[in-house]
């Protein structure tokens, strides 16, 4: 070969060479995140969509793999798990660690604590709440996307309710703080995860459950074992989910990924709030339900009796008190106190 075409070759791999590497290490630095929820299958195109729009966004630079309840650790465990970085992001409901984290109780949505979605947005957002709520998940290595706002959190049983009376010949599944309230009225409680709430009722170790509307009733199956749903008129949206992330992977991105996760989960939760109040109306015209509503007097006082669950959510910390003095003021302002 001439001495003048070695020199063409070697120029032609000095320009590859740049473009091979740059290549490479565009593949190195994609990042893969593993986000378990506590939903299952049942969810699976509305998070499918979440995960769509961030590689997309991100032209396949960043990538979420959602997995369902329980497949990586219990699901009562995911706060812990994001914060330790067994796990990436978690979507779960903090009404599962409410002894990990001072502002877990208030943060799932304590009874009496809003009436409406306009409200608990103002609450968390023009109030401050979610200022609160994302320095305590902070202190604990995780940071805390926002909140996702549920549907209807009613009551679920085998046989018809008619009123506080008759819960107290069953025992019904609930997350701690609602465990609370019902204990005021010597109703037995037990708490399960969601994934287990099917094999509960079918073989009698609940009679009930109190865990959300009649989406996640339908979706879940539920129907089979248990057709009576009862709306309790605690508190509207009867729930709040979040999206975590631990604390130390969050730093690690860049400027431009974490605005692609923030804005790909503002999305996410505005639609997953609409699929769980549009999916409970329409899930209660199939007529797998018995649809029933507590009498006026039994719903005032459950309400009345989360008072004293909101006196000891406040004399947790100085925090939950500022919390708790958010809510008594916009109870005020909305004429509910």
């Amino acid at each position: 070969m001439k001495r003048r075409d070695l020199l063409k070759t070697a120029a032609a791999g000095l320009v590859a060479a740049p473009m091979a590497m740059s290549i490479a290490s565009q593949a190195q630095a994609a990042t893969s995140l593993r986000m378990q929820t506590y939903w299952g299958k049942e969810a699976n195109d509305i998070f499918k969509e979440f995960t769509d729009d961030v590689k997309s966004a991100s032209d396949k630079a960043l990538k979420v793999r959602r997995y369902t309840g329980g497949s990586l650790v219990p699901d009562a465990e995911m706060f812990k798990a994001v914060g330790a970085g067994t796990i990436d992001m978690c979507q779960g409901y903090a009404g599962y660690w409410p002894g990990q984290l001072d502002i877990a109780s208030i943060e799932a949505g304590l009874p009496a604590a809003w009436t409406n979605y306009d409200e608990a947005m103002y609450i968390m957002e023009s109030k401050g709440l979610i200022d609160l709520i994302r320095e305590g998940y902070a202190e604990q290595n995780v940071h805390y996307l926002g909140p996702i706002m549920g549907g209807p959190f009613d009551l679920l049983t085998k046989k018809p309710v008619n009123s506080l009376d008759d819960l107290k010949k069953m025992k019904i599944r609930a997350t701690p703080s609602i465990a609370k309230i019902l204990d005021q009225f010597d109703i037995p409680t037990v708490f399960l995860p969601g994934s287990e709430l099917y094999v509960g009722l079918s073989t009698g170790a609940i009679d009930g459950v109190i865990y959300a509307g009649t989406n996640e009733y339908l979706s879940m199956k539920l129907y089979e074992t248990a057709k009576y749903y009862t709306s309790l008129n605690m508190v509207s949206p009867g729930y709040t989910d979040q999206m975590l992330i631990n604390m130390d992977k969050w730093k690690s991105l860049s400027d431009s990924h974490r605005t692609i996760i923030e804005t790909s989960f503002a999305k996410h939760a505005a639609k997953m709030h609409n699929w769980m109040v549009s999916g409970s109306i329409d899930a209660s015209t199939t007529g797998k339900f018995e649809m029933g509503s507590l009498n006026a007097e039994d719903s005032a006082r459950l309400r009345n009796a989360a008072k004293v669950i909101w006196e000891e959510e406040a004399a947790r910390s100085d925090r939950n008190r500022k919390a708790i003095d958010i809510l008594t003021e916009a109870a005020k302002a909305t004429g509910r106190a």
